[in-house]
């Protein structure tokens, strides 16, 4: 890894998320980096589901993946992630590297933005969580 990261999650591959190929199929990618943002909010004091409850919904906006290297089953991986604010979004910067040699497999952006009851808004308990990550 040639980046620092805030947050780092390893993970491995299971059987079911490969296709034909034996690869892990492109879709289990953005499930593998949900996963990753959900516990790093949890890291940070955040629960997604609390939020929700609370009238607070935060939804993927855009998503932009660069494919690299295919990941195999049970392959260890490392799911890293940056935040960044513009605007309203958050922006995730991920990248997910194999941990036996560290290559990276994918590198994507994720913007993501806040429904407050219904609303497009900026999300003030967000601010308050990832603000000392955003850079001025």
């Amino acid at each position: 890894m040639k980046k620092s990261y805030i947050f780092q999650l390893e993970m491995m591959v299971r059987d079911y998320e490969c296709d034909i190929q034996g690869i892990v199929n492109n879709a289990n990618y953005l499930h593998f980096m949900e996963h990753t943002r959900h516990q790093f909010l949890l890291t940070e004091g955040v629960s997604f589901i609390d939020l929700h409850h609370r009238g607070i919904d935060c939804v993927v906006a855009r998503i932009t993946v660069s494919f690299k290297t295919p990941l195999k089953s049970d392959d260890r991986f490392i799911s890293c992630l940056n935040i960044r604010k513009d605007g309203v979004k958050y922006v995730f910067e991920q990248d997910i590297y194999r941990a036996e040699d560290q290559k990276l497999c994918i590198r994507a952006t994720v913007d993501t933005v806040c429904i407050v009851n219904g609303r497009l808004s900026d999300c003030e308990e967000l601010n308050d969580a990832f603000g000392k990550y955003f850079v001025e």
